[in-house]
């Protein structure tokens, strides 16, 4: 019984690590503006660029540190780059972040 606990110790400890990794990116503004883009689907740097108002050369920074971080993807068509979302917990961990300070409040409330 005492291995399991200890195991389990250690593999909480472990994703408490890669969660607080995930939220040091996020503390972002920028990177999370991005995230918040990519959740319906990939886009290019220039859709990012054009939807945030911010430029080419600080986009591809903040796209760098979220491949870095393994948040996002690339894949490339001829010249073309487009960026997806990486894993499945940051769709959901964006979305929840989305509906709690980004959504517009019902008319009703």
């Amino acid at each position: 019984m005492k291995d399991n606990t200890e195991f389990s110790q250690s593999a909480m400890a472990q994703s408490a690590e890669q969660a607080s990794s995930y939220l040091r990116t996020l503390s972002n503004p920028a990177r999370l503006l991005l995230l918040c883009q990519l959740v319906d689907g990939p886009k290019r740097v220039g859709e990012l660029e054009e939807a945030l108002g911010l430029g080419q050369a600080y986009v591809s920074q903040q796209l760098a540190r979220l491949r870095a971080e393994d948040l996002v993807s690339a894949r490339k068509e001829g010249r073309i780059v487009y960026y997806s979302l990486a894993d499945e917990r940051i769709v959901t961990l964006v979305k929840v972040l989305y509906d709690l300070f980004c959504a517009q409040p019902k008319a009703d409330d």
